[in-house]
Formats: C-alpha cells, sequence, structure tokens
C-alpha cells in the first residue's frame, strides 16, 4: 500500500487482491442453492440469528426458485454489459451452504462451476458446519479453480453469540479457520460491528483476535437493526444496548478498526447496504457502500494512516 498518496487505497483491498489473481475484473453472483441452516431447522434452534433477514442482501438474480446455473446465467446477463472481459465467481450466499449431504454438496457445486465464464467458488457457511470430508471434496472439485470458504464468525465474545442466537461459539470459529487453512482452502471471516452489548473495546479486540487466524479475506459490516427481524424488538425495548453508530462515529471506529488489523488480511468490505425501507437503525439517508468507502479513505489518507499501523506496533 502507497501510504503517502490522498488518492491511495490505506487498507489492503479485495478489488486490487482479486483483479491481481486473475489479471481482469472479477465480479461475484450470489446464488441461492436452496440450503437452510441448523439454526432454523431444529438442529441447534428453530428462531434463527436475531438479525436475519435474507431478503435485505439478496440481488433479485438470486432466487431459491431457480436453478443455480439458471441465476448465475442471469447475474451474467446483467454484469457482462458493463464490463465485457470480466470473470465470475459463484457466490454461494444464502443460509449455510455446506448444510447437507455430500453428495448435494458436490452436484451444486459441479453445476456452478459447469456454467461459461465461472473461474470458481466462494462458500458462505457457519464454522459449526465445516468437517475434513466436506474440505476434502470442495477441495476435490475445485481443484483448478478458485475457491474460498467465508466462515460467519460474527464476534469474538460467547456471550455476544449467545444473545444473538447464533448457536456456536468463537472457539468453534477458531477451529473451522484451522482446519480449513490446514486443507490449504482459502478461508474467509464476516464480523459485524455494533452487535447489542458491545462497545468500541471490544470491537478493537476483535481485529486483535481475527488477526491471529490465518485468514485471506475479511467482510466487516455495521449492524443494521431491520424491520421484521427479532434484533428490532430488542431496540425498541433496550435502545441502550447499541453502540452509536452515526456515520461519523461508524467511519472513525473502522479507521481504528483497520489500523488494528493484520495488514496481511485482505478486507472486502466493511459497510453493508439494504433496502432502505427496512432499515430501523442505523440510518445513513441512503449512502451507498462506495461513497462511505470514499469518505474512510480520503480521512485515512489525511491522517496518514493505514491498515496494521497499530498492530504492528504491538507484534
Amino acid at each position: 500500500m502507497d501510504n503517502n498518496s490522498l488518492n491511495s487505497i490505506p487498507w489492503n483491498d479485495y478489488s486490487s487482491y482479486i483483479k491481481g489473481l486473475f489479471g481482469t475484473r472479477v465480479q461475484k453472483i450470489s446464488v441461492d442453492a436452496g440450503f437452510t441452516c441448523p439454526n432454523r431447522d431444529g438442529t441447534k434452534g428453530t428462531g434463527a440469528c436475531i438479525y436475519c433477514t435474507n431478503k435485505s442482501f439478496s440481488p433479485f438474480y438470486c432466487n431459491g426458485n431457480l436453478g443455480i446455473k439458471q441465476q448465475l446465467e442471469k447475474g451474467i446477463s446483467f454484469f457482462s454489459p458493463k464490463y465485457k472481459t470480466q470473470k465470475y465467481l459463484a457466490y454461494f450466499q444464502s443460509y449455510t451452504n455446506t448444510y447437507d449431504k455430500l453428495e448435494v454438496l458436490e452436484e451444486k457445486y459441479l453445476e456452478a462451476l459447469s456454467v461459461e465464464g465461472v473461474v470458481g467458488l466462494v462458500i458462505a457457511t457457519r464454522p459449526d458446519c465445516i468437517n475434513q470430508q466436506t474440505l476434502d471434496l470442495i477441495k476435490h472439485i475445485a481443484k483448478n479453480k478458485y475457491v474460498s470458504i467465508e466462515f460467519g464468525a460474527e464476534s469474538t465474545i460467547d456471550k455476544t453469540l449467545d444473545f444473538i442466537n447464533r448457536g456456536h461459539s468463537y472457539s468453534q470459529t477458531i477451529d473451522a479457520v484451522k482446519l480449513t487453512s490446514k486443507t490449504g482452502i482459502n478461508c474467509g471471516l464476516h464480523l459485524i460491528i455494533g452487535l447489542p452489548g458491545e462497545n468500541k473495546n471490544d470491537f478493537m479486540n476483535h481485529a486483535l483476535e481475527i488477526s491471529k487466524l490465518p485468514i485471506k479475506t475479511l467482510k466487516v459490516h455495521q449492524m443494521q437493526v431491520l424491520k421484521g427481524t427479532k434484533l428490532k424488538q430488542v431496540f425498541d425495548e433496550n435502545p441502550e444496548l447499541f453502540y452509536n453508530l452515526n456515520l461519523d462515529n461508524y467511519i472513525d471506529l473502522i479507521i481504528e478498526f483497520l489500523e488494528n488489523l493484520n495488514p496481511e488480511i485482505v478486507v472486502e468490505r466493511f459497510t453493508s447496504e439494504s433496502p432502505k425501507e427496512m432499515i430501523v437503525y442505523p440510518d445513513w439517508n441512503g449512502k451507498k457502500n462506495f461513497e462511505i468507502s470514499s469518505m474512510v479513505q480520503k480521512k485515512m489518507n489525511l491522517l496518514k494512516t493505514y491498515q496494521g499501523k497499530i498492530y504492528e506496533s504491538k507484534v
């Protein structure tokens, strides 16, 4: 990272990383492969996580009523006019995408890889839904393709994980990441900043804790209270549990979070968009992800700071 230029990106950004691997732009296309979740089907619970609603992030082409191949082809037809030469990653995004029999997983993953232009898989799942047999299958069928497994860690604090009805512990996240990395598969984490009961010290400790893990990529985003979720009820009844996530505060949090983060970790994003009509808190007046990234970039460069600045002083 060139930290001397006001136009530089002062964090290890995903777009540069993935373009460096493929030599061209690569677009993820979300897929709903019809999986469920152990926190929905009764294995771990039936209520799901208190913030969960797939409606908040699923694009129009990510439709479980369509086959995987159809969803990918619709996504490609949407993106291809903008970038003629780009390639695509099939992003198994909805629910828990390793949560089925091995033969079912193999069939679905192979269907995605059969689509022209698809050069790899990104598989979102839970830390408690991975094992060596599944990892061996994924490594085998994607041996000539890019593959990454993205674990929803959400927090490094077990008390928080219990409160949000996550159904797994942080130690299970650690075990899943180490097992995946040992198998030789790229590993990513997903983390939420602002979960109820957590404070600034907790957020910075998240950065330090995950920096110890052998992960390649990280997705961070603000906690969003959305209509129709159990989190909305918690917010209405106990607003004092929620950290002040006005946009200026969040930008400052993200900058300090990045300063505490291992600079080797590739940062995929640090905000998330949901339909405006669903958002209860925080309301950022429709600001887009790219707008907030630009604001973070500008402020970091003015401050002459960068990802890993504090982390490097501690190791």
